[in-house]
């Protein structure tokens, strides 16, 4: 194994970030987003980035990486990653994950499978289908060829939908199968990674007072500014969670309260998704959220390299 990396992980929500900055000043350490919605330019309200005045006092790494028309997948997280971490240790520094997309987290500490090259006119017809048929018909038509892979993602997943359907089409095989095939056996990386467990409603209640500020902050202004720009509504970044239902309301479809519950039911749902997947995640303790920070930090600094 290499050298140990820090972790804090899990639920959209649940207060990673600040914990991470804390970590961070304790320990000398840079911070590695581990966030799928945070690579992307100009999507800043509805991906709670880290404020300019915490990246001035802490390093973060791969924010702001792709513009919201690029797809990026585990594999590309994980050479960043590498590269990330080779970085903040030649600089006698720490490396701190922070995110919760799980998948990503797996495939830099226990490697990713080869997924294929796909035919641009592959990835061009289903970005076209999911504009003229919309992401619940795509899941259904992966339900059918990888209903494993669909099991796992949300109807309104977009993003996830289309890369499944992409491999399935440009291979013949369900994307779950070569996941499976590959099964994340390889340890790259020792990590002490923690993961903050709250009550179900407590989080609930986090998850709909951060929706709230988002949509106050200016969540709609910031979609159709990037509309404007030349985004498209289902293109990867415009597809995640916040963004889906703020096109919506700029094109007139949906009131800012319809959209701001839509983005909170999405939000909660994908929040019980991450709790799942991280309970599943054999190098992550689970601890107390309600816990003061002194006691959240010690029980990650003194636990067993995993």
């Amino acid at each position: 194994m290499t050298e140990l990396i820090y972790a804090i992980v899990g639920a959209t929500g649940s207060g990673k970030s600040r914990l991470a900055l804390e970590l961070a000043a304790r320990v000398g350490g840079e911070i590695i987003s581990v966030d799928s919605a945070q690579v992307f330019v100009g999507l800043d309200i509805g991906t709670a980035k880290p404020s300019v005045l915490e990246r001035q006092a802490v390093p973060h790494h791969l924010i702001d990486v792709i513009d919201s028309e690029t797809q990026w997948t585990a594999a590309h997280f994980q050479a960043a990653a590498d590269e990330a971490v080779a970085e903040i240790r030649a600089r006698g520094r720490t490396p701190i994950l922070c995110g919760g997309t799980g998948l990503w987290y797996r495939a830099l500490v226990h490697g990713v499978f080869e997924a294929p090259e796909i035919d641009p006119e592959i990835r061009r017809s289903i970005r076209a289908d999911l504009e003229a048929r919309g992401p619940n018909a795509l899941h259904e038509e992966l339900a059918r060829v990888d209903p494993v892979a669909a099991a796992k993602l949300h109807p309104n997943d977009p993003q996830r939908i289309g890369r499944a359907l992409e491999v399935h089409r440009q291979t013949g095989r369900p994307i779950s199968e070569l996941q499976a095939e590959h099964g994340f056996r390889e340890r790259r990386h020792a990590v002490r990674a923690l993961a903050l467990s709250w009550p179900k409603e407590e989080l609930w209640r986090r998850l709909r007072e951060r929706t709230e500020l988002m949509y106050r902050a200016g969540l709609v202004e910031e979609t159709r500014a990037l509309l404007e720009a030349g985004a498209t509504p289902n293109g990867p970044g415009l597809s995640i969670i916040g963004y889906r239902d703020a096109v919506r309301v700029v094109g007139g479809q949906l009131s800012v309260e319809a959209a701001m519950d839509a983005t909170y039911l999405a939000t909660r749902q994908y929040a019980k998704r991450q709790r799942n997947w991280w309970s599943g995640e054999a190098t992550v303790t689970f601890v107390d959220a309600f816990q003061d920070d002194d006691a959240l930090l010690s029980a990650l600094l003194s636990a067993e390299p995993r």
